[in-house]
């Protein structure tokens, strides 16, 4: 029994090992595992897909999928710490969650809080078996950390809107088939006030998608363009206008997610330092590297216990807070100083068996925690929610307060 657990606690995480220790697929492990950081070892996006939706399935099917949500959406009802200790369980095949972190983790929120009894009836169940994978069209060209900047165009139209722009750094919208998008309705109000969200079919005549290759070899981001397409009235999410709110919504599952979920690199950085290189000695015996390993650490255990606060305060009825930006803002950069680290002592060491695995699970960690750092909100964006949320400094000096159309702009943006 862990010492974290209470008894009811301990009973449900020993039958969630029971059942994952029956159901998981085992064969596939190395494959799995070789997922961790955004790798992609298996022979073809198609085949990590199926691998995905069919451990999904058998979560829906046997009631372990999204265990707080209600059960008339496909949940259990349960609490966070439930859905944590779950996710504790299941370990290297909570890899195989990545395409559907988006849909459940981001924007089932939102449809439960602004979609129609009607379309939560239709798309969650979808959501939570695995069947359906969404995707959320927020960043755009000009409209980044300053997500309020959104340019993409919602024009009223008989029966709907005409969608007219561009989206990018679209996690996923290649294999999505629905997704929500964040428009720009009034161009004649402050750039807060004159948003509008909506849910859209991703097969919707006029809308392209465009995998974006990275840094890391695969195309996981994806450039989103909408040709004057028609969405209609009823899939507006929240009122005309509203958008920010809407967005907030997601946006607060979104960082809670991302901080809660985020693999640091620490196992792998404390494997490496326990290896002997050519001389014969493990860099574990220096005083250097044992200190960075316990800084490390320290980060490890206070995102964990950060995590448990957000859990107790989630509990308890209230909402967490600016500190859901913490667990992002520290675990992507402390990925990335393990992964710089991790290929100097390969560099350093003379390894020869094994080195190219080595060499390469670090380079994608490295990539990982450069991309983690802009997902979500950059640093820079979530030092300031914690800077005034949190600390209750003064906010930054803003000059585009007016009218969204006045706001100057660089040339074609």
């Amino acid at each position: 029994m862990l010492p974290t657990d209470l008894p009811a606690q301990h009973a449900f995480r020993m039958e969630a090992r029971d059942w994952i220790q029956r159901n998981a697929p085992w064969p596939l492990l190395p494959k799995i595992r070789g997922m961790r950081f955004a790798g992609q070892p298996f022979d073809s996006e198609h085949e990590w897909l199926a691998v995905a939706r069919d451990w999904q399935r058998r979560k829906y099917e046997a009631g372990w999928a999204c265990l707080v949500w209600p059960r008339e959406f496909g949940g259990r009802g349960m609490g966070p710490s439930e859905n944590v200790i779950f996710q504790e369980e299941e370990g290297v095949f909570a890899e195989l969650f990545g395409p559907f972190m988006i849909g459940q983790g981001f924007v089932a929120p939102t449809l439960m809080a602004y979609a129609s009894a009607a379309d939560q009836r239709r798309f969650l169940p979808a959501l939570a078996s695995g069947e359906a994978i969404w995707c959320q069209m927020f960043s755009e060209p000009a409209a980044g950390s300053d997500l309020a900047g959104v340019r993409l165009r919602a024009t009223p139209c008989e029966g709907g809107w005409r969608l007219n722009g561009q989206k990018v750094w679209t996690s996923g919208a290649h294999h999505s088939a629905y997704g929500i998008v964040l428009t720009r309705s009034d161009l004649d109000v402050p750039k807060h006030k004159g948003m509008t969200m909506f849910w859209v079919d991703m097969a919707s005549p006029g809308l392209q998608t465009r995998p974006i290759r990275q840094l890391s070899g695969v195309s996981h981001f994806n450039e989103v363009f909408f040709d004057d397409v028609f969405v209609p009235d009823a899939q507006r999410l929240g009122t005309v206008g509203g958008g920010w709110q809407v967005a907030l919504t997601t946006l607060s599952n979104e960082r809670m997610t991302l901080g809660a979920s985020t693999p640091v690199g620490f196992d792998e950085i404390f494997e490496l330092a326990r290896q002997p290189g050519a001389d014969g000695h493990a860099p574990i015996e220096s005083d250097a590297v044992r200190e960075r390993l316990a800084d490390w650490y320290t980060k490890v255990c206070g995102m964990r216990y950060g995590v448990y606060r957000i859990l107790s305060t989630l509990e308890q009825g209230g909402q967490p807070g600016a500190e859901v930006a913490v667990g992002k803002l520290v675990g992507a950069s402390t990925t990335q100083d393990i992964a710089a680290f991790g290929l100097d002592l390969l560099g350093a060491s003379g390894r020869s068996a094994g080195i190219d695995d080595a060499v390469s699970r670090f380079h994608s960690m490295f990539c990982f925690g450069a991309i983690h750092r802009l997902e979500g909100g950059t640093d820079e964006v979530l030092r300031n929610i914690l800077a005034e949320r949190a600390l209750g400094l003064p906010a930054e000096p803003r000059s585009d307060r007016g009218a969204f159309r006045d706001i100057p702009t660089a040339p074609g943006a």
